[in-house]
């Protein structure tokens, strides 16, 4: 199980009141959150090894390079100039609490991962590409993440929890291809693509314009890789490009060279673990995460989750 760790802390602390403080007033409702979503995780699927994905640097120079637009509403500065390693606006209540979440899942046991000038994404996406012995279920909120399912060398699913862990959608390449018209033999590659031409004003990609999600899924569908697209828009014998969607990509090829290494996520990323990814059956620092658990007021959740652990 590899978790999107900023996108569930995120969730968790909206999800859940800040009026749920320490015993000293610090707010620790992303921590109790995020510590009961993990509990219940592990309590639903069992998984025997577990990876908490973090976010060494949530807006990479590789991408910003290729595309400067990319995530660039997010920081201070105009759109075109923003800074890079200027760090993602965080609520005020939320920027003390990721230390705490990060010392316990140490004294839990709990492995992290991440990779330096990468992303969560990243980590999660070479993660679950250079595994070859367990079935992968990677848990976000984010849709980018939809491009890992696959069936082949081992079976790679999401848990797509953006409306919450109550309405989760466990995807592979079924339901991926059955929810966006994506082929299914491909779909988390055409995933990908249809984004490279639908866009995406979250993470502040333009798309091309004039294309939506509809269009997109059935340009995808007919080629069989992002490539062959890309040469089709400029030879004008290929049939399977209308003469208007040829007319709207060509003028969107600058975009299109440009935009592939910024949606896909990496396979390749230097990843490093701070510790065996093995889930423990106990706490590997017991007395430590009590005494986190007594300093911040955390007794219900880490309870739960030890509960979980042992089960």
């Amino acid at each position: 199980m590899l978790l999107d760790s900023a996108s569930m802390y995120f969730r968790a602390f909206y999800g859940v009141p800040d009026t749920i403080t320490a015993p000293d007033g610090t707010p620790v409702n992303a921590v109790r959150g995020f510590t009961d979503m993990i509990a219940r995780l592990v309590t639903e699927h069992r998984p025997s090894r577990l990876v908490a994905c973090l976010d060494l640097d949530w807006r990479p120079a590789f991408r910003v390079k290729a595309l400067p637009s990319y995530k660039a509403h997010r920081v201070p500065g105009e759109p075109e100039t923003a800074p890079v390693g200027v760090p993602e606006e965080v609520p005020d209540k939320l920027s003390p609490q990721v230390p705490i979440i990060l010392d316990v899942l140490a004294a839990v046991g709990i492995a992290t991962g991440g990779a330096a000038g990468y992303e969560a994404d990243d980590v999660i996406g070479t993660l679950a590409a250079t595994e070859r012995t367990d079935p992968v279920l990677a848990v976000s909120g984010d849709r980018d993440l939809m491009q890992i399912v696959r069936d082949e060398p081992v079976p790679v699913r999401l848990l797509y929890v953006g409306r919450g862990l109550a309405k989760a959608e466990h995807l592979g390449p079924a339901e991926v291809a059955e929810k966006y018209g994506v082929p299914k033999a491909r779909a988390g590659e055409a995933y990908a693509e249809m984004a490279m031409l639908r866009g995406d004003p979250s993470d502040g990609l333009p798309g091309v314009p004039g294309v939506g999600a509809k269009t997109a899924a059935t340009l995808v569908g007919r080629f069989g890789s992002w490539l062959e697209l890309c040469e089709a828009v400029i030879d004008r014998t290929d049939t399977r490009l209308a003469p208007p969607v040829r007319a709207k990509l060509a003028a969107a090829a600058p975009y299109l060279a440009v935009v592939e290494p910024v949606v896909r996520v990496a396979v390749d990323a230097p990843v490093q673990l701070d510790r065996p990814d093995a889930l423990p059956s106990a706490p590997a620092h017991p007395r430590k995460l009590a005494a986190l658990s007594e300093q911040w007021g955390l007794g219900g959740s880490v309870d739960r989750l030890v509960k979980a652990l042992a089960g």
